[in-house]
């Protein structure tokens, strides 16, 4: 073979083998008619309020998410993690210690953080607690006692979660006056902060601000709870929501749905090549001969590689007739 046509074959080919080793995306793109109003972005001022709760009972345990990685927070977590434990609270007294993990209380299954403070905010003060609770891989029981509280717990902001495969949807993490006020405990919940234009579950009457605090039988002790219900939902299938609105409780049956599918990219190698991408549209013909770009801005036209004629919006706006 002549390397003149060697030459030209590579020249040929290339553009090809560029347009045949694309990567697929992992990832679904952000959903472009999501709509989070501003405010909802602003912590609520709800701390006043917060101050006039009863403080409920104490026992000395400080306990965070028992999920430590990122492959397990897809996972149901077993038990809450103990962060802290006071210094001679009853907590102590019992035994407990740093990086136990408490399963259970009074027999009640315990997995979030908002049922474990529940146990605290119910307790009677001199009461007590028969915990479960698992250490380096042995179980144990140990007799909690309760104190009162003197002093209200330290406020932690919320925390905003997204789903935008099946039904698209912001939900944050309720207040300790939200969530005590719907019998949860504090960090119990989900507030619609977010919804798609095109949400099943705006199209069934959910609103912002509607506060989720059930998901068929399982009450939200977690906005994790809420996102797992709908990615477990079958294929067209419903969840039955029970959420409050303005201090009123109700429920409604809402579907689920799926991403729509479209044609981003046609390929014939070295003939033409059609790309489609959310703001921008480009197809070219016979290796570039002729190539055209355009976004909702702005448009671009390539002929024979060297000619380039671009155009679009003008930095004004036209004249209107009087």
């Amino acid at each position: 073979m002549r390397p003149v046509t060697l030459v030209a074959l590579l020249f040929l080919f290339t553009p090809a083998c560029k347009y045949l080793q694309t990567q697929l995306p992992t990832e679904s793109m952000a959903l472009v008619d999501m709509e989070e109003p501003l405010p909802l972005h602003e912590e609520p001022k709800d701390e006043e309020a917060r101050r006039d709760l009863p403080t409920g009972g104490f026992t000395g345990v400080y306990v965070s998410d028992a999920r430590q990685s990122l492959e397990e927070m897809d996972e149901e977590p077993e038990g809450v993690l103990v962060a802290r434990v006071v210094e001679n609270s009853p907590a102590d007294a019992a035994g407990l210690s740093e990086g136990d993990l408490l399963l259970e209380a009074n027999g009640q299954p315990l997995r979030w953080a908002s049922e474990w403070r529940n146990v605290e905010l119910q307790a009677e003060p001199g009461s007590t607690r028969t915990i479960l609770y698992d250490r380096a891989g042995a179980e144990r029981d140990a007799e909690l006692g309760v104190v009162a509280r003197v002093h209200h717990t330290e406020r932690h902001s919320t925390e905003r979660y997204r789903e935008e495969s099946r039904v698209g949807i912001v939900v944050r993490t309720a207040t300790e006056v939200e969530a005590r006020a719907a019998g949860l405990g504090p960090g119990g919940g989900a507030v619609v902060v977010g919804l798609s234009r095109g949400s099943p579950w705006r199209s069934a009457g959910l609103r912002f601000e509607d506060l989720i605090v059930q998901a068929g039988e399982e009450p939200i002790s977690h906005p994790d709870v809420l996102l797992r219900a709908i990615r477990d939902a079958p294929e067209d299938g419903t969840i039955e929501l029970t959420y409050l609105r303005e201090g009123q409780r109700a429920t409604l049956v809402a579907p689920v749905s799926r991403r729509a599918q479209e044609m981003t990219k046609v390929t014939i190698p070295l003939l033409y090549v059609y790309e489609k991408d959310r703001d921008l549209r480009r197809f070219w013909v016979l290796l570039w001969i002729y190539q055209n770009k355009k976004t909702p801005a702005a448009w671009e036209t390539t002929v024979l590689w060297f000619f380039k004629f671009r155009g679009g919006d003008a930095d004004r706006l036209e004249e209107v007739e009087r």
